[in-house]
């Protein structure tokens, strides 16, 4: 389980395919070393296994599903990634809940800095699946890093990102159209199938009181 809350920002060093099985060799100054074989690791919101570790890379291989569901399909060598490792049991819970499953990948459209201020709007559209899930005020994972959610206008999701934010993870490095993975808050997962919900239907205020939530 991670939380959301980047460690460190990695890069692709190389990309290679063997026998239809994708490789990722990621370079990076702090995360390896804490890393060892068969550890899982975050690689902007995808749980991944390192399979080989060096004190400044690990490698990660990728299955056909995992590159073609997941804004992997983008990466090309130099390509930054946000790496978290899993929360300690003892640990500080700083984010939310986030697994490492991708819901689905959403597009950036911007990072828009704030007229009169140091921040910055970041502007993303999410797959219309996955709009029920996202609340104002809610929680939300981009390239695994632990957002919260300013504005809900259909599939469009707005976000204000702080200047930390913007510099320590990959989001200046995205370009408008490229594809993000978006995770959603488990929470609301549970919540819409303890009341029987069905993907037609909508979770409403009126649905939960009439379960008794």
């Amino acid at each position: 389980m991670f939380t959301g809350l980047v460690e460190d920002v990695g890069h692709i060093a190389k990309l290679t395919t063997t026998g239809g099985t994708r490789r990722l060799i990621i370079e990076a100054e702090r995360a390896p070393r804490e890393l060892k074989k068969g550890d899982s690791i975050s690689v902007s919101g995808v749980c991944l296994t390192a399979v080989e570790v060096t004190p400044n890379s690990f490698r990660a291989d990728l299955a056909e599903e995992t590159w073609r569901l997941t804004s992997f399909s983008r990466i090309q060598e130099g390509a930054l990634v946000n790496l978290e490792l899993p929360m300690k049991a003892d640990g500080r819970m700083g984010g939310h809940i986030v697994q490492g499953h991708v819901d689905g990948t959403g597009k950036f459209l911007g990072l828009e800095r704030i007229p009169g201020a140091d921040d910055f709007w970041l502007h993303v559209d999410i797959p219309a699946e996955l709009e029920r899930y996202v609340v104002y005020k809610g929680s939300i994972a981009i390239e695994g890093i632990s957002l919260t959610v300013a504005k809900v206008e259909g599939t469009k999701v707005t976000i204000a990102i702080i200047p930390h934010t913007a510099e320590a993870t990959n989001l200046c490095s995205l370009k408008p159209g490229d594809p993000v993975n978006i995770e959603t808050d488990i929470v609301a997962k549970y919540v819409e199938k303890m009341i029987g919900a069905r993907s037609t239907g909508a979770v409403t205020v009126e649905r939960l009181v009439a379960q008794g939530f």
